[in-house]
Formats: structure tokens, C-alpha cells, sequence
């Protein structure tokens, strides 16, 4: 542990430059953001964190235009950057500056390779490495607030630097399990995802019993749910603020030919309605004077295809075998949304066929863990 820790508070673009300096010569930094997400469909970065071991900066990004320096250091792929469980960190950086990170690893995914869980919080992490039991009472401040107070300031000093000094430990320990690779490649992963830009023609199949729509139906909901998305963006509010997810899917499933009729459908809700109600009947205009729409195909449930259930469990019991050898947990080799993605694969539903490329345990290092195996295991056992 570093004896003397310099502590600065960045809020220049001098301060930022030569702060950035510095860290462009370190071989690990440990980093975190704090953002603030209540009614904005984006992230607003309040705070960013970065510790070497010798410098621990909290730079401002309320008070600096231009983080570029910033961003050079994540796209620096000479430095590795440890986060925790930063999965919206990736958002900040992606909407803030449109910054891929490269060489990039998240402690929660070690620590789940480690046998800790899927998403071990960074306090319990540092309690199992240390006796240091953390003050998490400011998760839930306005970062965008200033001035920042002293406890705010030191609990943003906290997510660094205590991960900054548990990384020699957490490093041997990956190492010596032999799946820092799988835990370096999962990172990289969900980088990967978080960069993936979003299909809006198929946001409508994240909607709740959009099965039961019949395909005209669900190009309404396509369509519905590609202007709620375009206007989200638009107006940076939560989707949910826009339209609820069931008024557009009761709406899909009436098609009403005016705002009284929208109105009165069972699940519309009111407000949504009032303040959308005229948007949505251009949507459905327009939709009701196309010519030969392609229609999505109807949506087949996984859960009611024949035989579900017990495949499941077959598949779900052979990957423990697997993951007991491997001396992994199952939901490492495997979620239960992985395994239903497998199994939407295997039977050839939703199109999932041609996208052998999505199903997790068909690829990277699950591939010959258990993906391998789980294939031969499905085509001699499932009937």
C-alpha cells in the first residue's frame, strides 16, 4: 500500500492535462464514475475517480467542457483499467464521450469467476479482501450538485482507492485459478455489448406479452416502439416517461382509429393518452396506409414449447456436472437467460437459428468449457 497518497481535486483544463499525464505513464488504474440517472433516459457524469497508487484524482465534470484527456486514457490500450461492476460506467463513457474503453476488466466478473456470485457489490469485495468495512450512505446522492461535500468527497475517494490496493490480491487470485483469460474476455464482452448499437425494430420484443399479438399487431408494436425510443432519445427521458410499455401494447392490439377510442381501451393509461395520445394516432395512420408492411413473424413462447420444462432441467443439471469440474458456478458457465438463449437456438425459434453468434455458451471461452459438450449432450438426449 502506497504511504503517502496525493489526493487532488481536478477542476481545470490545465490540472486535467497534467493529471492525465501522469497517469498515461502507469501500468493499472483503478477508476469509477458517479452519475446521476432519475428522469433522463442518459446518464449525467457527476464525478469521475482514478487512482495509480500514487495520484487519487476526482476530476469535475461539471466544471470541464473538454475531457479528452480523459478519454485518451481509457482508449489507451498500454493501461489496464480496473472498474467494478461497470456496466453503466460503460453508458457514461459511451453517451459522455463517446469513448470506447480498451484493455478494460471489471472486478465483480473476477470476483464471480472466484466463486463470489454474479454481482458481488464492491463493498463486500473489499471486506473479503480487508478488515475495511465501507460507508455506502452516499450511493444514492446528487452528484450534479455542487459544491460537493466532504463526505461526498471522501466516499468518491473510497470506490478507488481501497480497489486500487486490493488489486495485487485480487490479480494473484484470478491468476491462480486459471480464469483470468474467461474473466478478461467477459469484460470485453460486455464492452462489446454496451457499444452494440440498438436494433429498434426489435424493440418491441422486449414488451410483455407481445406473444400474444398476431403479426399485423406486432408491426403496430414494432412501429409504436420505435417512435417511443426516437423520442426518448430525443427528449433524453426515461422510455417509461414517454409511454408505458402496456398503453402501446394495447394500443397495438385495438388499433383505434381516434383519441376517444384510445382512450377507453382496458390498460391504456390516461396520462399517456393525454399527452401522447395525438403522436400515437400519426403512428398508427401512417402504419394503416402502408402497402404490404413486412411483418414480423408471430412470437413464439419458449416456455410453451413442448417438452420445456424437463429440457431445462436436463440442461441445467448437465451444466452443473460441468461446472463442478470446472470448478466454476453454474451461473457462471451459464444464466438462466443463457440457458433459454441455447435452448431458443437448439429448437430453432424466433429466428434464433442464424444467430449462433448471440448464444453465449456457443462462443468464446464457454465454447469448449461447456458449449462444446452441452450440444453433443442436447442432440443425443433431447427426443
Amino acid at each position: 500500500m502506497q504511504a503517502t497518497l496525493e489526493r487532488i481535486y481536478v477542476e481545470s483544463p490545465e490540472q486535467l492535462h497534467q493529471v492525465c499525464q501522469r497517469y498515461a505513464q502507469a501500468p493499472v488504474l483503478a477508476i469509477d464514475t458517479e452519475f446521476v440517472r432519475t428522469r433522463t433516459l442518459y446518464p449525467k457524469l457527476g464525478l469521475i475517480q482514478i487512482n495509480d497508487g500514487n495520484t487519487l484524482a476526482l476530476i469535475d465534470p461539471v466544471a470541464l467542457a473538454d475531457l479528452s484527456p480523459f478519454w485518451q486514457l481509457l482508449e489507451n490500450p498500454h493501461i489496464q483499467k480496473v472498474l467494478h461492476a461497470c456496466s453503466e460506467d460503460l453508458e457514461v463513457f459511451l453517451t459522455a464521450g463517446n469513448c470506447r474503453p480498451v484493455n478494460l476488466i471489471d472486478s465483480q466478473i473476477i470476483m464471480a469467476f472466484l466463486g463470489h456470485g454474479l454481482s458481488m457489490g464492491y463493498a463486500a469485495m473489499i471486506a473479503h479482501y480487508t478488515d475495511i468495512e465501507l460507508d455506502k450512505s452516499e450511493s444514492r446522492t446528487d452528484w450534479m450538485k455542487r459544491p460537493l461535500t466532504t463526505k461526498q468527497l471522501k466516499y468518491a475517494e473510497a470506490d478507488v482507492e481501497h480497489l486500487f490496493n486490493v488489486l495485487p490480491l485480487l490479480m494473484a487470485d484470478i491468476e491462480k485459478s486459471g480464469w483470468l483469460a474467461a474473466a478478461q474476455e467477459e469484460s470485453d464482452l460486455m464492452v462489446e455489448r454496451k457499444f452494440t448499437p440498438i436494433d429498434e425494430s426489435l424493440l418491441y420484443r422486449n414488451i410483455k406479452m407481445a406473444w400474444r399479438l398476431s403479426p399485423q399487431q406486432l408491426y403496430i408494436l414494432q412501429q409504436l416502439t420505435i417512435w417511443r425510443y426516437q423520442q426518448a432519445k430525443q427528449k433524453d427521458r426515461p422510455i417509461g416517461f414517454i409511454v408505458k410499455d402496456h398503453t402501446l401494447l394495447a394500443i397495438a392490439q385495438v388499433n383505434p382509429a381516434n383519441v376517444a377510442i384510445m382512450a377507453n381501451i382496458e390498460g391504456v393509461e390516461t396520462l399517456d393518452v393525454r399527452h401522447k395520445g395525438n403522436a400515437m394516432l400519426s403512428v398508427l395512420k401512417r402504419v394503416n396506409e402502408e402497402k404490404n408492411p413486412e411483418l414480423p413473424e408471430p412470437i413464439v413462447r419458449l416456455d410453451e414449447y413442448p417438452g420445456y420444462k424437463q429440457n431445462f432441467k436436463k440442461v441445467k443439471s448437465y451444466l452443473g456436472k460441468i461446472s463442478e469440474q470446472a470448478n466454476l458456478l453454474t451461473e457462471n458457465l451459464a444464466s438462466k437467460k443463457q440457458i433459454n438463449q441455447f435452448l431458443s437456438w437448439h429448437f430453432k425459434l424466433n429466428d434464433a437459428e442464424h444467430n449462433i453468434h448471440l448464444v453465449d455458451v456457443m462462443r468464446g471461452w464457454r465454447k469448449p468449457v461447456c458449449g462444446d459438450k452441452l450440444l453433443a449432450f442436447v442432440e443425443n438426449d433431447f427426443k
